[in-house]
């Protein structure tokens, strides 16, 4: 079986993906099985996506039972889910409106285009966007165009116009940078794909300070960091500035497609009817595993426990980090963490999933961790023991 599903994609895929040679077959919890039964740590839940691990029950009693009811429903009518998950997410992040959508990359992208209609329809005539070096933020083209990672822009430029870099966490540069021109700054608390790398908080306040200064907007990115990855809703929240617009997706409906764009009463005048849309976006299906998640979150006390297990790991990181020179760094909060390598990272990928542990490589010498929410410390000492004996095994000259 393994060969001719490896081989099958082989052939009729556009080949889009360097894909381990793993094949998954079901998940329960923190682990995952593949085809011939073995049995893996996962410790990237699809990319942050099943932040409840795999198999959760409650999740998987709603999508039962809503899927034998209503899957979905065009937005030219209502359902009973879309305004209640709205609502909830008001509540949660301290936002007003939302609009529902696919994807992470669709969130930005209708982010963007909030941004500049609400310079439009407020006569500003402006509509320029400040985005940082080493972000990311999608892969369709304005979200590409936003990306200051030149690796995945430089095959398809040129992009849309208007976006500018500044580096990440230069206060001189963003004060330059920003001008009367600008109708948006867009960051990433955290650069997930960038390597996890933290904004501070003097950069934070400044970019918000300066928005407020030129008539802009503060969109934050928090597509990966968001809805419990830090140990918040919004990782932004203890950098001490309010977005004006928040783009969420991966965990929100717990391994189900589901992107939103939140915003402030104010700026959400800058789409109004026929303006924007979505086919899929919103449904009833995905919006109620979508509240079942957040009810998950409070409920199970998810973001205590995010706090607790996540500092253990960090102190686990930096246990390996002592004990291996060529570990340059460990960075991140919560459970959103990684270790900076003095070599590349990718062949740690594969001696992981040879040990039934499954981490990934990003940002060519960095092993970025993203373990469900719900992991223990046992999960933490079961990946420290594989960890400890790969970089054991390591040969390094120390050049």
């Amino acid at each position: 079986m393994k060969t001719d599903v490896i081989e099958l994609e082989k052939k009729y895929l556009i080949q889009t993906y360097a894909r381990a040679p793993l094949i998954l077959e079901r998940g329960k919890g923190c682990w995952v099985w593949d085809v011939n039964g073995k049995k893996y740590l996962d410790f990237v839940s699809g990319l942050g996506v099943n932040a409840l691990g795999h198999a959760h029950p409650r999740l998987t009693k709603v999508i039962r039972d809503q899927a034998g009811k209503l899957i979905h429903a065009s937005n030219l009518y209502y359902h009973r889910y879309q305004g209640l998950l709205a609502e909830r997410l008001a509540k949660v992040t301290g936002m007003d409106r939302a609009f529902f959508c696919n994807s992470g990359t669709e969130a930005i992208e209708g982010a963007i285009k909030l941004a500049r209609g609400y310079a439009a329809h407020h006569g500003k005539g402006k509509f320029e966007v400040v985005a940082l070096d080493n972000s990311f933020h999608g892969r369709t083209i304005g979200a590409l165009s936003a990306t200051g990672q030149e690796k995945y822009r430089k095959d398809f430029e040129p992009l849309v116009p208007g976006f500018h870099f500044v580096p990440l966490n230069d206060v001189k540069q963003l004060q330059m940078r920003v001008n009367e021109n600008t109708c948006a700054l867009i960051l990433e608390p955290v650069q997930g794909e960038g390597g996890i790398f933290e904004v501070s908080r003097e950069f934070m306040q400044t970019a918000a300070k300066l928005a407020r200064q030129v008539n802009a907007l503060l969109i934050m990115d928090e597509i990966q960091s968001g809805l419990g990855r830090t140990g918040e809703y919004l990782a932004s929240k203890s950098l001490g500035a309010q977005p004006d617009i928040v783009a969420l997706a991966k965990p929100i409906a717990g391994g189900l497609p589901l992107g939103v764009i939140l915003a402030r009463e104010e700026v959400a005048s800058g789409l109004t009817a026929g303006m924007h849309g979505t086919t899929f976006g919103g449904g009833p299906l995905i919006c109620r595993v979508a509240l079942e998640f957040l009810d998950v979150i409070e409920k199970e006390k998810i973001l205590k426990n995010v706090r607790k297990t996540g500092e253990y790991m960090r102190k686990k990181l930096l246990a390996l980090k002592k004990k291996y020179p060529f570990i340059r760094d460990v960075r991140g909060r919560g459970l959103m963490l990684a270790i900076d390598l003095a070599m590349p990272s990718r062949s740690f990928v594969q001696l992981a999933l040879d040990r039934g542990l499954i981490i990934n490589s990003t940002h060519d010498t960095v092993l970025r961790f993203l373990p469900p929410l719900i992991i223990e410390k046992k999960h933490v000492d079961q990946f420290y023991k594989i960890m400890d004996e790969i970089f054991a095994a390591t040969e390094w000259e120390g050049k």
